[in-house]
């Protein structure tokens, strides 16, 4: 039965080379083989693996078995037998180069049956990794400038933020309820709050008259509780309230709208739309709807509309003294009382000392004691700095998933696009793709200046390219400038996309702008060996070896160049 099945079998792979997609290898496997092997009781097999790491390491695939219901027959010719079938296992830098192998074997289909091994063979190489030459230029995140400011006295402003339709106060991403609840019970004396909300435009929440007035009063309620219960300074009748809530705001939605990456074009055309002093809120709703960007304010505008505002107006009392880095020490060493030096002072100290453990631990201190986004941010900084200088991966990302961690904790007390952006960067660096999709997308609905949302859209973009969602890289990217690493993530978009014309185009233009880029030099070789050039493939390939001696171990190990490797053109570019 193995002897006539192998006889007559045809597998087949596509791609013929594999190549990582996101975080997978994917594949389809097609299987023929002769009818006539089929015998009752019996079964044939094709087990998969792939063998990667020098041969030392070999992981189990999948199989094809040909069973009933596994198999159909061949339409033109019935004495054969096929499955087709898709396959994929995790992609990991070391599998790469490695080779998908084939184990055939017939076997009896009752338990501890006997089973025959066939022949192995190699069914394919792989694999190739041109989708992982995604540019990402990260931005440096400083510490923020720390000053001794002995005056406790100020406003805190605490935005909060609701479901479509709901006054619910939520407890997940998007709300302030702990840093409130910390707040309150930090027990600073407090003079007056001062209540907003509001609603979106969409006909969800614009259908309750009421519905900004009923997050106030939701707020409120909330806000009064917890003083009744957690604060022992403040008392409900010695606070003066102010509420407002905010209905049909057109003025609220525009001042987002032109703090949005909505291209200019599209922002005179709301701006146009909505202060046309025809139609009522409602038709200008729909009108708004028919837009052919309403995508981009349903998903990043709307939600942020849905919004509370509490602003609290408290003192403390100011505390002295001359010896911040020496009180600090005891304070972190717990010889003294957090009081001796105010939250300022504290953080202040951290730039006395260059040891970046020591910053540490006077920031977890700060943090403990003061929970001010301040020092949740410097903290996330500070673990940024230590992650840079680890050898061991795993020491690394934990420092990363920590930083992320800290960062979400001031974006919560201070939420802004740009501190959102910085808990992504955090996260994409660590490798935690979804938690930094997530925030680059809240970062964006948020709003901000234009560089930051340009910047959080690039971002954005080259991780989708990471994880293989090449569409939406590409409509991140149209909200983005055009920049080096966007150029370059656009024609890595093509080349992916088998557009070997257009990513040849566009690599030229990233050239224009970086023009001694070896990255760029050689991903125009990539395109040309695509292509069949040999010539230009060579001489796009001696640029980037010149400019860069790594490119040639790459270009030996690349499989971009399997057709080339042993050719004169291939072995002189690399001298």
């Amino acid at each position: 039965m193995l002897k006539v099945a192998q006889e007559g079998q045809q597998v087949t792979v596509q791609p013929s080379v594999l190549e990582s997609n996101g975080e997978n290898v994917l594949f389809e496997v097609s299987a023929r083989v002769p009818a006539k092997h089929l015998k009752k009781g019996n079964a044939y097999n094709l087990a998969l693996s792939y063998r990667y790491d020098n041969g030392l390491r070999e992981d189990t695939v999948g199989r094809l078995t040909f069973v009933s219901g596994e198999y159909t027959y061949d339409t033109e010719k019935k004495d054969e037998l096929v499955i087709t079938k898709q396959f994929s296992f995790p992609y990991s830098p070391r599998k790469s180069p490695g080779e998908l192998l084939v184990l055939p074997d017939a076997h009896q289909l009752k338990p501890n049956g006997k089973r025959v091994k066939g022949t192995p063979f190699r069914l394919a190489r792989g694999i190739v990794t041109t989708g992982r030459l995604v540019v990402r230029q990260d931005t440096a995140i400083g510490l923020l400038p720390e000053t001794a400011d002995n005056n406790m006295s100020g406003t805190r402003i605490l935005p909060f933020f609701f479901d479509q339709g709901s006054a619910a106060i939520r407890n997940y991403l998007g709300t302030n309820v702990q840093a409130l609840e910390d707040f309150i019970e930090a027990n600073q004396h407090t003079k007056k709050v001062m209540i907003a909300a509001g609603h979106s435009p969409d006909s969800i929440d614009a259908r309750d008259a009421r519905l900004a007035d009923k997050r106030v009063q939701g707020l409120l309620r909330y806000y009064k509780k917890r003083v009744d219960t957690d604060s022992y300074l403040n008392k409900v009748g010695d606070i003066k309230f102010e509420t407002v809530a905010y209905h049909r705001r057109w003025d609220l939605f525009l001042n987002k709208v032109q703090n949005s990456a909505l291209k200019p074009a599209q922002i005179d055309s709301v701006v146009l739309l909505i202060n046309d002093s025809k139609g009522s809120f409602a038709q200008k709703e729909r009108q708004l709807r028919a837009l052919s960007f309403y995508d981009y304010l349903d998903q990043y505008i709307y939600p942020v509309m849905r919004f509370g505002t509490v602003a609290v107006e408290y003192t403390a009392p100011k505390r002295y003294d001359s010896e911040i880095y020496l009180l600090s020490k005891k304070i972190v060493e717990k010889e003294m009382e957090a009081d001796a030096l105010t939250p300022e002072e504290l953080r202040y100290s951290a730039t006395l000392t260059p040891l970046l453990a020591e910053k540490q631990r006077i920031y977890e201190t700060a943090v403990a004691t003061t929970g001010r986004w301040e020092a949740y941010h410097n903290l996330a900084v500070v673990l940024l700095q230590r992650s840079e200088k680890e050898v061991s991966d795993k020491v690394r990302k934990a420092y990363l998933r920590r930083a992320a961690t800290n960062f979400t904790l001031a974006a919560h007390r201070n939420p802004t696009a740009d501190l959102f952006y910085r808990v992504g960067t955090a996260y994409h660096r660590a490798g935690d793709r979804l938690e930094a999709l997530q925030n680059y997308d809240y970062a964006i609905k948020l709003g901000g200046p234009r560089p930051v949302l340009e910047k959080v859209f690039a971002d954005k973009a080259a991780l989708e390219i990471e994880v293989g969602q090449l569409d939406d890289a590409l409509g991140s990217i149209s909200y983005s400038g055009k920049t080096y690493q966007n150029t370059m993530n656009r024609a890595l978009i093509y080349l992916l996309k088998s557009n070997y014309e257009g990513a040849a185009g566009i690599y030229r233009e990233a050239l224009d702008l970086k023009p001694s880029d070896p990255l760029a030099y050689y991903c125009l070789a990539v395109v040309a060996a695509r292509t069949k050039d040999e010539a230009q493939m060579g001489q796009f390939l001696r640029r980037a070896v010149q400019l860069d001696r790594a490119y040639a171990q790459r270009a030996v190990e690349d499989l971009e160049f399997r057709d080339y490797a042993a050719g004169k053109v291939f072995l002189e570019a690399l001298r």
